[in-house]
């Protein structure tokens, strides 16, 4: 038997490049979405600690020496991917105790894959074009010489959640400090203990400047707003609902900081007549059991041609109900559980909310009976599903599927393109032609086609319409932490 593994649990906020307690020594527990029980508790950071965390922030980034030196940053960038790595087994059940991470999804999105986000960044900060010669020009009959340089942008507010936290916390990370940010991590409380060991390990094994990274968990929203409205702060990076983020944007509006924003998703996978169906279903269900439903690009929606629609449905709900469920400690398990009980409820009142809208219930729509603790919900299908209804417009966050048919190409698009979301997209056909054809029209920031997958480092991701703003990872997301400085010499 393998000998276990405890977490790693670094309870202390990090501000200042110091690892301290919050004012008053106030916490707030972990609990385990898994047993429903308190595993720990993490530091409540005050008003005040927001205060020391955009100070020091401030100050570190005003002294100049972090965003002018470049070997700097990406020295430290690989030491924080190498600290990571050498205490990855720690780290891995650490996310699994928070988030309910199966062994799958700790081997990749979860933890192995997100901490390339650093060498990415380091690489680039080596190799980004932080300044172009644009040549000559003539005005007013005054020839000028003019440069155009990329500059840090300032301090910047990384708010992350609890679906995915290491991976956010990285892609964001990795960017703002690799462009020579200073940056405060103000991370969900459901998964604070993520964000709190990367500044144990900032603190402790790599030579960051103290100030340069700080990471701030508060159970309460008012000391996370106060990010948005500080005025001594440039940027801020927000992950989460559109309905947080539209708040955020407007607390943020009177200091006119520049802010981007990855928020919601309802996508769509359209699977027109000639797609290869049994492949498709297969991607259908773990897609969307991927995370118990919770992330923001799954495709909550299958839009399906008529002609294989009966086909199809049956197809997916096998393929539903071959996904292994349960304790994420067990290898085999795909899918755990939800991140907590306001979570849980949601889900099933929109399961609830289904049927009462007349969606005809496939397969699923209930806590498993064999699971006696943690937020369980079972992977749950609907079909018939009305493209206008609640249930089909509206974010879920959790393993439930909506069947949608459709007679053309055309109303296929109609019906994607039919929501206040725009975040990712997927079209199956056994035509790539016609498969592009239909992905040039959806309007959303990232289409997969015919079995692609689009996320890596270097991918830029981010949304249309009320997805968001901006875009994060790839280079078009190292932009979002840098400012455009035109210099013209006579």
């Amino acid at each position: 038997m393998a000998d276990r593994i405890d977490p790693l649990v670094e309870e202390r906020l990090y501000v200042g490049g110091v690892l301290r307690s919050a004012e008053g020594g106030k916490v707030f527990e972990n609990v385990s979405p898994v047993t429903e029980q308190v595993i720990g508790v993490c530091a409540d950071a005050s008003g005040r600690d927001m205060e020391d965390a955009v100070a020091a922030a401030r100050v570190a980034f005003d002294g100049e020496s972090w965003w002018r030196d470049h070997d700097l940053r990406a020295r430290c960038l690989r030491q924080l991917h190498a600290a990571l790595e050498r205490h990855a087994p720690e780290i891995r059940e650490t996310i699994r105790a928070e988030v309910g991470a199966t062994e799958g999804s700790l081997h990749g999105v979860q933890f192995d894959t997100s901490i390339k986000h650093l060498l990415y960044a380091a690489d680039l900060v080596e190799n980004y074009e932080w300044e172009k010669d644009l040549g000559l020009s003539d005005f007013l009959g005054i020839p000028t010489h003019r440069t155009l340089r990329r500059e840090a942008a300032g301090v910047a507010a990384c708010i992350t959640p609890w679906n995915a936290p290491m991976q956010v916390n990285l892609a964001k990370l990795s960017a703002a400090l690799g462009a020579g940010c200073t940056a405060i991590l103000k991370p969900a409380p459901d998964t604070s203990w993520t964000a709190t060991a990367l500044g144990r390990l900032a603190a402790e094994e790599t030579d960051m400047p103290a100030g340069v990274f700080n990471v701030v968990p508060t159970s309460d929203n008012s000391v996370a707003q106060k990010l948005a409205e500080d005025l001594r702060v440039d940027v801020v990076s927000f992950t989460g609902s559109t309905a947080v983020g539209r708040h955020l944007m407007a607390v943020a509006a009177p200091t006119v900081k520049k802010v981007f924003l990855e928020l919601g998703g309802k996508s769509a996978c359209i699977v027109c007549d000639d797609a290869p169906l049994d492949e498709v279903a297969i991607l259908a269900a773990f897609g969307s059991c991927a995370q118990a439903g919770q992330g923001c690009s799954i495709n909550t929606r299958l839009l399906v041609q008529r002609r294989v629609y009966a086909e199809m449905v049956d197809k997916v709900k096998g393929a539903f109900e071959s996904v292994v469920y349960g304790d994420p400690a067990d290898p085999a398990v795909y899918m755990g559980p939800l991140i907590n009980r306001r979570q849980y409820e949601r889900v099933l009142s929109y399961i609830e909310l289904g049927q009462a809208e007349g969606a005809r219930l496939v397969t699923g729509g209930h806590r498993p009976p064999a699971l006696e603790a943690g937020y369980f919900v079972e992977p749950t299908i609907f079909a018939d599903v009305d493209p206008r209804s609640r249930l089909a417009q509206e974010e879920i966050f959790g393993p439930v599927l909506c069947i949608i048919p459709f007679d053309d190409d055309d109303e296929a698009v109609e019906i994607a393109n039919g929501t206040i979301y725009g975040l990712a997209a997927q079209v199956e056909s056994g035509s790539l032609e016609r498969a592009e054809a239909i992905a040039h029209r959806l309007r959303a920031g990232s289409v997969n086609v015919n079995g692609g997958l689009y996320h890596a480092p270097d991918s830029p991701f981010g949304g249309y319409k009320q997805s968001g703003t901006g875009r994060e990872m790839g280079v078009l997301g190292f932009d979002e932490y840098t400012e455009v400085k035109l210099l013209a010499y006579g």
